[in-house]
């Protein structure tokens, strides 16, 4: 979901199976989330000359034994990140959605510790973010500085991105 001349990476995980059978990254409760961190309208959000919208696997990669998304297979990021990713040399602001873009863009695990070093990454145009999933909410409420603090930063940091010619 994206085009060479996009100036906001949001890298993403997989596509859970709603957004897989719809063909339209975020169109879920996540995607709701997501758009109210950054601030994005759905109509900006999914504005393809300025927005990408890549994952770190195009396909749903199914459920693990507890019925939930298993990770992206690393497989799918090994073979065509890096060509993506050539592709888009215009991109001023990448959004690293979970664990999986986490580890990809930034070579970080934990996501809570990437998160929270958060404006050493801005910084360099870069925000790490849990996933907007409701299986974060717990997460969020354990880290209240995460609305508080980072979220204006993120809306301010895409505004200006999205505004600029």
């Amino acid at each position: 979901w994206f085009r060479p001349g996009a100036r906001l990476l949001i890298a993403g995980q997989a596509p859970g199976a709603r957004v897989h059978a719809s063909g339209r990254p975020f169109a879920d409760p996540s995607g709701d989330r997501l758009r109210a961190w950054t601030g994005l309208s759905e109509p900006e959000f999914y504005d393809l000359s300025r927005v990408a919208i890549v994952p770190m696997a195009f396909c749903f990669p199914g459920y693990d034994a507890k019925g939930a998304d298993l990770p992206p297979p690393a497989i799918c990021a090994q073979t065509w990140r890096g060509r993506v990713m050539a592709a888009l040399p215009g991109v001023r602001l990448r959004l690293l959605v979970g664990g999986a873009a986490i580890r990809w863009h930034l070579g970080r695990r934990d996501v809570t510790t990437a998160v929270a070093e958060w404006r050493g990454a801005a910084a360099e145009g870069v925000f790490p973010l849990p996933h907007p999933s409701w299986r974060n909410t717990g997460w969020l409420k354990r880290n209240p500085w995460f609305e508080a603090e980072l979220v204006p930063a993120l809306r301010a940091a895409v505004r200006a991105v999205m505004e600029a010619e």
